[in-house]
């Protein structure tokens, strides 16, 4: 996907809330709210399965299309909310990368001083 793909995402997805004047509730927090929701959506359909069973959850396609709706629902609004907040999810994706890619280093290396920091 590329950076142009995900504005344009981006543009839709404010296009429909502005047809049906859902800006006013589109706040940073409300969005977090939002997002966490869809996550815990998602989080649900695994919540009871076995390893097994969550690995191979995408071969029923009544499973398969619950999960891509909530990976769907979860996108939409992570968009909106870097859209409100004007963070290119893209460019803060590659930052963070590059941060873990530094503080993580491959098996053999330098050990960092911090793990597992939100940093």
């Amino acid at each position: 996907m590329t950076d142009t793909e995900v504005a344009e995402l981006q543009r839709r997805l404010a296009a429909f809330a502005a047809a049906r004047d859902w800006g006013q509730y589109h706040t940073p927090k409300n969005l977090a709210a939002a997002l966490s929701v869809e996550a815990s959506e998602l989080l649900e359909i695994f919540q009871w399965l076995t390893p097994e069973q969550s690995a191979a959850i995408m071969e029923n396609p009544a499973s398969a299309h619950r999960v891509a709706d909530e990976v769907a629902d979860v996108f939409a609004y992570l968009l909106q909310f870097c859209e409100v907040l004007g963070i290119d999810p893209t460019a803060a994706l590659v930052a963070k990368m590059q941060r873990n890619e530094t503080r993580f280093p491959r098996p053999g290396g330098p050990e960092p001083h911090r793990r597992h920091s939100s940093e």
